[in-house]
């Protein structure tokens, strides 16, 4: 399967339920009484019964690519509990013998579309299996460029995350990292899943609070304690671990959201389905009364138009990319704060670094 594929999901008519209303009624009470939400052939995934909400922020600390608010309406669905972890992966490395983008040499030919026109060949070892690893700088730098504190690593993948010397021992319940976009496709089709939409995973990581500047409200540290692993001190130098990490973080080691839901907010950025396009929130709403039902971003091909201000610029113009969510352990309030929910970014499908991980979705029986 190439980065360009993806499950197109047929759209929903606002007008229709997408769903017998007693079923969608059913579900809801089903949520409210304390009735466990987990079918018997989905373990380890919460059935969320959909509704309208809030996407994305006109808040002052909103970034450009998250404007404007509009309402949105998602089908029911079910998402994962927690971020798909290292034993996870191991599994269907295990039962399918996978090999992820990073474990496989790279491709000139492939790489040259996805940099600036003339940039030289690197030379053979740089096109070696590896990944970008991130490295902390010596002292400040300026944040304008990454290259400051992501290295090329070869030998760096989701076995080896800070390089050949590495290892994921004792990192079983850590979420898998060093993983692209077509890595993630992989792993969801072998589980009989698919990646969420944008749109669905930020109604999931919202747990119910609608228009809140975080998964758990509108205060980042609740009593005193931090609610997602993210970086604590001055980035990108200095991490005082005050959250109690470095790195990432065993999954589910801060609290659930609203939907009983772990690591909506930091530890490893999410892969989504959707295509990104700066201002794609821009380009789907028309009117403040608009509701945008089950939206899936920008379909393969389209020209993505420049969005001023867009903190997740392409690097090569009209590069294809797909959206991450969820922030991670190096997002900083002085930084991205990217460990909101409205928060959105895009990545090249082939790139996989060693804070992008992915959790995987589903549709209910009866929806699309």
């Amino acid at each position: 399967m190439t980065s360009e594929q993806t499950d197109i999901l047929p759209p929903v008519n606002c007008n229709t339920p997408p769903r017998p209303l007693l079923a969608i009624i059913g579900l809801s009470l089903a949520m409210a009484a304390g009735i466990p939400r987990l079918p018997a052939a989905d373990p380890g995934m919460a059935a969320l019964p959909g509704g309208e909400f809030t996407m994305g922020s006109d808040a002052p600390y909103a970034q450009a690519n998250e404007k404007p608010a509009h309402r949105v309406k998602v089908s029911p669905f079910l998402i994962d509990i927690y971020p798909v972890t290292n034993a996870d992966y191991a599994r269907f490395v295990e039962a399918t013998g996978y090999k992820t983008v990073a474990e496989r040499p790279v491709d000139w030919e492939e790489l040259r579309k996805q940099v600036p026109p003339g940039t030289p060949k690197p030379p053979d070892a740089m096109l070696q299996p590896g990944s970008l690893v991130f490295q902390p700088t010596s002292g400040p730098v300026p944040l304008t460029n990454m290259a400051n504190w992501w290295v090329w690593i070869p030998g760096a993948n989701w076995q080896h995350p800070e390089g050949p010397d590495s290892t994921i021992k004792g990192r079983a319940s850590h979420p898998v990292v060093h993983i692209a976009w077509e890595d993630a496709e992989a792993y969801a089709r072998w589980a009989g899943k698919r990646l969420p939409t944008e749109a669905e995973w930020e109604y999931a990581a919202r747990g119910g609070l609608d228009g809140r500047r975080y998964a758990w409200g509108d205060e980042e540290i609740v009593d005193g304690k931090y609610r997602a692993n993210r970086w604590t001190g001055d980035f990108p130098y200095h991490n005082t671990a005050a959250d109690g990490f470095i790195g990432t973080s065993p999954v589910g080691s801060f609290p659930a959201n609203g939907y009983g839901l772990y690591d909506m907010g930091g530890n490893v950025w999410n892969w989504c389905s959707d295509i990104y396009h700066g201002a794609a929130f821009a380009e789907r709403c028309n009117s403040k009364t608009m509701v945008c039902c089950d939206p899936r971003g920008p379909l393969t091909g389209e020209p993505e138009r420049v969005l001023p201000g867009d903190p997740s610029p392409a690097d090569v113009p009209g590069a294809l990319r797909r959206v991450i969510k969820g922030g991670s352990y190096l997002c900083s309030p002085s930084y991205c704060e990217s460990y909101r929910p409205a928060a959105r970014r895009g990545s090249t499908p082939d790139t996989g670094t060693s804070h992008i991980g992915f959790r995987c979705a589903k549709s209910l029986p009866d929806t699309p």
